[in-house]
């Protein structure tokens, strides 16, 4: 063999490695869209679900987190431009979210959880056979939230007069509660005036509002920007000692009175499972949307105290956790 011969074939045998990794696929990218505020113990739900399925972050599939902490009409253009750039698989929280997605594109595969039917959103055709791009996680808010209204009667017997905070610029989730709401609570003799807030300014007024109208207890409406608002919410309730309810264990860590939902880190989890079998190959449309099963009631002693509400026994022992 001559030598250039010799020289050539060296350095192709070289080069061989080389292009093999410059023609590695990068790795799949996620769209994690949460509309409310960033929040760790989420994340490390759907954390879990995608290590379940085989996926590590940063390993061999890479997350881009966006928290629009309320700002819903921020969701058009963020959907337009995770469609742009082709992510693998777009994930969501909150009906307003799950529908923007949607409108947004038909081919990229969605993993969604809503409160409402994900059928009468036009999201999915069918709970078995969801058919599109989309499926994910149904968390059942209507019949969640009557029996928290319930449980905030049991907690605050003598409450009648009950104010009902929505945020009217999620549509889709105050239609549900003013829907639900007011039939239930006329089940049980309860009186419901509505309160509208939509930015931190308008929460502050509608809680003056409450005290002018001296309103009994209030019911925070199942709500992704009032979870961002926690703290305040929490913080004005006890200001105005008005017992509250609210839908996330979140807003009663954060000093809220009490609340009864779903396990949200376990439903991020699911979310996760799904995201992870997508990527693998799965198909959305024959994935079946799977709802919550995991429900927790949650209560803040120390509140009750600030707030001169004796916590009856029986919903002491029914409590998954009271917070001291």
């Amino acid at each position: 063999m001559r030598r250039r011969e010799f020289i050539t074939l060296i350095g192709g045998a070289t080069a061989w490695p080389l292009v093999a990794r410059a023609q590695q696929p990068a790795m799949p990218a996620v769209g994690f869209v949460n509309a409310g505020s960033p929040d760790a113990s989420l994340v490390a739900g759907f954390r879990k679900g995608l290590n379940g399925a085989g996926y590590v972050e940063n390993q061999n599939v890479t997350v881009e987190y966006h928290s629009l902490e309320g700002q819903f009409d921020r969701l058009p253009a963020l959907m337009a431009d995770l469609v742009r750039r082709r992510v693998a698989v777009i994930t969501t929280a909150g009906n307003l979210a799950a529908l923007a997605t949607k409108a947004a594109t038909t081919t990229i595969p969605i993993v969604f959880s809503v409160g409402e039917d994900p059928v009468k959103l036009g999201l999915v055709a069918s709970f078995p056979r969801p058919g599109g791009n989309a499926t994910g996680v149904n968390i059942l808010s209507a019949e969640v939230e009557a029996k928290r209204l319930g449980l905030l009667h049991d907690l605050v017997p003598k409450a009648v007069r009950i104010a009902l905070l929505v945020n009217p610029a999620n549509v889709p989730s105050a239609e549900a509660t003013l829907r639900e709401i007011p039939e239930a609570a006329r089940a049980i003799g309860l009186q419901i005036h509505i309160v509208n807030a939509s930015t931190g300014r308008e929460i502050e007024a509608a809680f003056a509002a409450l005290a002018r109208e001296q309103s009994d207890a209030l019911f925070v409406a199942s709500d992704i920007f009032f979870m961002s608002r926690r703290v305040q919410l929490a913080t004005l309730a006890v200001h105005y000692r008005i017992p509250a309810t609210y839908y996330a264990r979140e807003a009663v860590e954060a000093g809220g009175l009490m609340s009864y939902g779903i396990d949200r880190a376990d439903m991020y989890r699911q979310v996760g499972v799904y995201c992870g079998q997508i990527l693998k190959g799965a198909k959305p449309a024959e994935l079946p949307v799977v709802q919550s099963s995991k429900f927790e009631l949650v209560i803040n002693a120390q509140t009750a105290r600030l707030l001169g509400v004796d916590v009856p026994n029986a919903l002491q022992l029914l409590a998954d956790e009271m917070i001291e």
